[in-house]
């Protein structure tokens, strides 16, 4: 038994991609004054000559005081657009697709570490990283509109420069992603509270304000999780028809593709079913559907970051990735930490040669990346208290 039905080719919107895999956002934090450095093309260009076919930028800050402090994160905005420009030229030049991805850290950001606008205080829902536990201040009104302007002016700039596609970062804890999860958004103005179609109302305002800046043509992904990086357990949905609501307002808005993070890609979301959350994705809207989580490794990447090795699978686990997709629970598969390791992994899979896949340690993020790995473990450690 082979893996080749995930190398067939599939269409949607305005490219044609050759196989399944997909590089997702993984911060490298390769970047001066949020301009991505030229080792960046030749990282991303490398993993599509290795097989990739679509690669998804690292998260980059939006153009908010609010957005980030960390002193090597990418923007998109600025100088920034000229590197990211070289890396969507190495890509295609390759043969590849790729999108940038807009972010925003909301609570999760660390005050007073320097970096762009020190002096700027976090903005979240409700001025809450998690339930019980606060950092920065509540978005007003003003606020939502200038945070709404600036993911806009991010994907019409990715569109001027060449990108095939925005990815909306509202996962893992980060701003939109708070206002998703109920202990986070406990607004009264109908952005938030228990009711997820007014706690999605945002995220899909900025959705809707994008597709009307960039034309019907342009694709954007939409990144979502229930897992934070201060909560593995959490849930932005508790039921599938909540999650079904989310879904439809979204795509409503202009959501072409819906990227699902989960911490491993084959467990089950509600007991009674074997689908994952990417499955329920699938099941309950028409969208193309990426999974990810732990794919060919048999840790999550949080454990690694604590510093387990994660090995390969090798050919059953992928097995159980092919079995998923011709189920029809996911049209596409993201695969990290693999690939930070091994440009040619996908190429590795494609000829069999399980035997050649490396394991994955910490060390291999070290290269550049230790001022992330300190983030997290520190924001983990402090805000999940």
């Amino acid at each position: 038994m082979t893996v080749d039905p995930l190398f067939s080719p599939l269409t949607f919107k305005t490219i044609t991609l050759p196989n399944r895999f997909v590089m997702p956002g993984m911060q490298r934090h390769w970047c001066e004054g949020g301009r991505p450095l030229a080792r960046m093309a030749d990282y991303y260009r490398r993993r599509v000559e290795g097989g990739v076919s679509l690669v998804i930028g690292e998260s980059s800050a939006v153009d908010h005081p609010s957005s980030t402090q960390q002193p090597t994160a990418a923007h998109v905005f600025g100088p920034a657009l000229d590197g990211w420009k070289h890396c969507i030229d190495a890509v295609h030049s390759a043969g590849g697709h790729m999108f940038l991805q807009l972010w925003h850290e909301g609570a999760v950001r660390k005050e007073n570490a320097g970096g762009l606008h020190p002096d700027a205080r976090s903005i979240s829902p409700s001025g809450l990283v998690r339930a019980g536990v606060e950092n920065g201040v509540a978005a007003s009104a003003e606020d939502l509109e200038a945070i709404k302007a600036a993911f806009v002016q991010g994907a019409v700039s990715a569109q001027s420069i060449g990108a095939d596609g925005v990815e909306i970062h509202a996962c893992h804890g980060y701003l939109l992603d708070l206002f998703l999860w109920g202990q986070t958004n406990r607004r009264e103005d109908g952005y938030g509270g228990d009711d997820i179609a007014t706690r999605v109302r945002f995220p899909a305002e900025i959705v809707a304000a994008i597709r009307a800046a960039v034309g019907p043509g342009f694709i954007i992904s939409f990144r979502f999780s229930q897992w934070k990086e201060v909560d593995f357990e959490a849930r932005i949905v508790e039921t599938p028809d909540e999650l079904e609501t989310m879904l439809r307002l979204l795509r409503q808005a202009g959501v072409d593709l819906f990227h699902v993070s989960t911490r491993k890609f084959h467990i089950p979301e509600w007991p009674g079913s074997p689908l994952g959350l990417a499955g329920w994705t699938k099941r309950l809207t028409d969208a193309p559907v990426i999974t990810v989580g732990s794919v060919g490794l048999d840790t999550d990447l949080m454990t690694n970051l604590f510093g387990e090795t994660a090995n390969p699978t090798g050919r059953p686990g992928l097995m159980e990735l092919r079995q998923r997709f011709e189920n029809g629970e996911f049209d596409m598969v993201s695969v990290g930490r693999a690939l930070i390791g091994d440009p040619a992994w996908v190429s590795k899979i494609r000829d069999g040669r399980f035997d050649e896949l490396k394991p994955f340690r910490r060390e291999d993020m070290t290269d550049g990346t230790e001022w992330e790995m300190d983030f997290v473990l520190g924001a983990h450690d402090k805000l999940a208290s």
